[in-house]
């Protein structure tokens, strides 16, 4: 039976052919006057929401532990599809390309209307948010737990999502060294001020551990030009939004850049954008050299500022109208890289402030020298963003793949909070445009 409060079965739902009597609705979530929390219930201050979080530090450890005990998942469907792309006769058997692998679940007590959507960051896969290397649930499965309908991608060209015929470029080659020191055992390498506080990785880190080489046989090739990569996939992700409806978009690391594209083009179908640890700092790349220096830089700036596809400012960017940057003088702290920012007057980003953003970074890693510099970016250029470090929360420990960490669901807690909060976990579809 439909509930009366979330009206019909979502789109998303009817497009996967599942029917009402499948789906047991929970209530909506209320603020004091009894009426469902909608967009206009916005939380846009790190200190507020930083503060709440604080005070329910316990209760986040609680729920998190809670998920990890119970019982079976209950679900209405689970399945796959793909989406976007086409088939190509330009390439060797017509092969497809530009599509995506989307993997669902709908729980059976479904408490929000608007789904999640995850999308993993460079070399890795959709297998980052369905569980861990050491056996434990995902982020994938909190949010279902939570109530939520949860789709999760292979991005274009990435895992199941074939690159047939090297289409798109030459890819990456394995580089275990690389991933040691950025993903899995940064503490033993030191190439910026936080990594010794590294402490959430769940084995010893190195060959011969389970849970090491779960991961890293886990790990993708990618392909190797970058801009390639953000031309390519925001259109597959947006063909996805299209056919669930408005969502809620998780990206990480690398699929940051796409999802501002994506917000831009169509910020009627992002419901909120969380940005864990998105590729940054804006205009120009950190490069990390340990101690005493700690920071270098690239020397090419990013054409549009936090990255290379377009995206609308106001007033535009045109080929005689370029963006000017400018670098801070001094760095806010002396473990933070000094950022780069539009030269005032700065233009903004209208399309982007429609959407509320949250950016998250963790303790330990090579992103907590510079996200702040993502957020100042966003901030100068009118998008209201909450920033949140998770140390500053009262979560320690965590690197850049704080969702295969010991701590995940913690992490996943926080996130989710953060949605409710803001009213786009339970808003009703009435209420999209506001």
């Amino acid at each position: 039976m439909d509930d009366p409060e979330l009206g019909q079965v979502p789109n998303n739902l009817l497009a996967l052919g599942i029917a009402s009597e499948t789906i047991d609705y929970a209530p909506l979530n209320k603020d004091k006057g009894g009426r469902p929390m909608t967009m206009t219930h916005r939380t846009t201050t790190t200190v507020t929401l930083a503060a709440a979080l604080v005070c329910a530090g316990a209760a986040l450890t609680t729920t998190a532990a809670q998920a990890q005990r119970q019982g079976p998942l209950v679900l209405a469907k689970a399945s796959y599809f793909f989406v976007g792309g086409k088939l190509d006769p330009a390439v060797e058997g017509t092969a497809p390309v530009g599509q995506i692998y989307v993997e669902y679940m709908i729980p059976q007590r479904l408490r929000h209307r608007t789904p999640v959507v995850m999308v993993h960051g460079g070399s890795q896969s959709g297998t980052n948010f369905t569980g861990t290397p050491d056996g434990r649930e995902g982020w994938a499965q909190y949010f279902v737990r939570r109530g939520y309908a949860v789709y999760v991608v292979d991005g274009v060209g990435r895992g199941r999502s074939a690159h047939w015929s090297d289409v798109h470029g030459a890819v990456s080659k394995a580089n275990m060294e690389r991933l040691t020191q950025r993903f899995v055992a940064p503490e033993r390498y030191k190439l910026w001020p936080q990594a010794h506080l590294h402490t959430q990785w769940p084995g010893e880190g190195k060959p011969g551990d389970a849970t090491f080489e779960q991961f890293y046989f886990s790990q993708m090739p990618s392909i190797v030009n970058y801009t390639k990569q953000q031309e390519i996939n925001p259109p597959a992700i947006i063909a996805l939004l299209e056919k669930i409806g408005p969502s809620i978009l998780v990206t990480h690391s690398q699929s940051g850049a796409f999802a501002w594209p994506v917000v831009d083009r169509r910020p009627d179908l992002v419901r909120a954008n969380i940005a864990v640890e998105p590729n940054g700092p804006p205009v120009r790349e950190a490069e990390f050299k340990g101690a005493p220096d700690w920071f270098g830089e690239s020397t090419r700036d990013k054409t549009y500022g936090l990255g290379e596809e377009p995206i609308t400012y106001d007033p535009p960017v045109g080929a005689s109208s370029k963006l000017e940057f400018v670098r801070q003088e001094k760095a806010d702290k002396p473990d933070y890289v000094r950022c780069w920012l539009q030269k005032e007057p700065a233009r903004k980003l209208p399309n982007l402030a429609k959407v509320p953003t949250l950016v998250i970074v963790s303790e330990a890693s090579y992103h907590a020298p510079y996200d702040h510099c993502t957020v100042a970016y966003l901030n100068q250029a009118g998008v209201k963003t909450t920033f949140i470090r998770l140390d500053e929360v009262g979560v320690r420990g965590n690197g850049h793949m704080m969702m295969l960490e010991k701590n995940n669901m913690t992490i996943a807690a926080v996130m989710a909070n953060w949605v409710e909060r803001v009213g786009n976990g339970t808003r009703r579809q009435q209420v999209a445009g506001r």
